[in-house]
């Protein structure tokens, strides 16, 4: 495997020679997934981190196990990190580019009332 590291899930270099899950399989065999948790005060499913698991099952009770054992959240998704597409940072100014000439998306051109706290 790529000289034994690998640096998957943002957590750096890993050394992955010789580390076999229980079921005598690599752990490079089982697909990585993403796991995102809602908070109790939260809207929004925030990344939390990434796991190996066999299937998606597992990767939800794996991710339940690891990621709210304080009951930190309401809800977890679980996503095959394959499946995500992603904009590269690299791209950002291409990418994102057209969205700056349409300045009547930005409100710079009314006051805001002050007792409206998110706009």
């Amino acid at each position: 495997m790529n000289g034994g590291y690998t640096a998957e899930g943002g957590h750096g270099a890993v050394p992955t020679d010789g580390v076999e899950t229980g079921s005598g399989a690599p752990r490079g065999g089982w697909p990585l997934y993403e796991v995102f948790v809602r908070g109790k005060r939260g809207l929004n499913h925030v990344h939390v981190g990434s796991l190996h698991a066999p299937d998606a099952e597992m990767a939800l009770h794996n991710a339940r196990d690891l990621y709210t054992r304080r009951n930190e959240g309401v809800s977890i998704w679980v996503v095959k990190a394959a499946d995500i597409t992603a904009s590269s940072p690299d791209e950002k100014d291409p990418f994102f580019g057209p969205s700056a000439d349409k300045v009547y998306r930005h409100p710079t051109f009314y006051a805001i009332p002050e007792d409206v706290p998110h706009l």
